[in-house]
């Protein structure tokens, strides 16, 4: 079955260890037959992505680590012309600096931009799975060890048991046997408040449901600030109402096709 990496977004704080750790093993370090020396700037083997969601006042920031998939039908090692790619027994997949000859058909191919060409040696470089340390003894790559919060976890598919019943590749490596899964990937949010703008009141427990064209219903109530968030719905046209005793309802359309909503604040107006 192989090793495989699951990670675990709704874990990652943002703390860049990951990604700091993965240049400190790798920069100016010679780790061959495994890898050539990382360039100190213009690669990252493991990256952190950060991206911002919604609008004020509700704003939130995801985090995700990417390293390389070391997917088992690779594009990279299919198009290679000096069969550069090994296949590990333990399903990595590393790519042997004495082997490369840096036509940078790897670059092109991977999906998801996790392979760099070194100009300065002439050769391809990306994610080893810190295997050279796994050959010595290690547990865990560099990234794995470093995190504080176990965002990043890398074991046998067999120890996640269930686990890997929820989690899901990249869209960008999706089909091609991806060994990096992801629970909790963030898919879309809207948020708002429900006030009575001439009492200048919140209104608590207002009822708030939510009508997806894809046939998805929701329903809350605000809370104690009256407000209300739909978290981790799929990216659609909804049709968002809100009704509260003594009040006339309101219904509008909310887009998440693209992007998180926040509404705002949605004033009703008493019978």
């Amino acid at each position: 079955m192989g090793k495989v990496f699951l990670v675990d977004v709704a874990k990652c704080n943002g703390c860049y260890n990951c990604q700091i750790v993965c240049k400190d093993e790798h920069c100016g370090n010679d780790w061959r037959p495994y890898a050539a020396p990382q360039p100190e700037t213009g690669q990252f083997w493991m990256r952190l992505e950060e991206k911002t969601r919604g609008q004020v006042p509700v704003v939130k920031v995801a985090y995700k680590p990417v390293m390389c998939a070391h997917c088992a039908a690779a594009p990279c090692a299919e198009i290679c012309p000096d069969d550069a790619f090994v296949r590990r027994d333990d399903g990595l997949l590393v790519l042997d600096p004495n082997a490369c000859t840096g036509c940078g058909s790897c670059v092109d191919a991977c999906p998801q931009g996790s392979i760099y060409l070194n100009a300065e040696l002439g050769i391809a470089q990306k994610c080893t799975g810190c295997a050279h340390l796994l050959d010595s003894g290690w547990e865990v790559p560099r990234c794995v060890d470093a995190c504080a919060h176990e965002a990043i976890r890398y074991a046998d598919e067999g120890e996640f048991g269930t686990l890997l019943d929820g989690a899901e590749p990249l869209d960008e490596v999706g089909g091609l046997g991806s060994r990096a899964r992801y629970l909790n990937l963030p898919k879309r949010f809207i948020a708002g408040s429900v006030v009575d703008f001439e009492a200048d009141e919140l209104l608590i427990g207002a009822g708030v449901s939510l009508i997806g064209r894809g046939g998805v219903r929701l329903a809350l109530d605000t809370d104690e600030f009256g407000d209300f968030e739909f978290d981790q719905i799929d990216p659609d046209e909804y049709e968002l109402s809100v009704t509260a005793s003594g009040y006339a309802g309101l219904t509008m359309a909310v887009d998440v096709r693209v992007a998180d909503r926040c509404v705002g604040d949605l004033g009703l107006t008493r019978l």
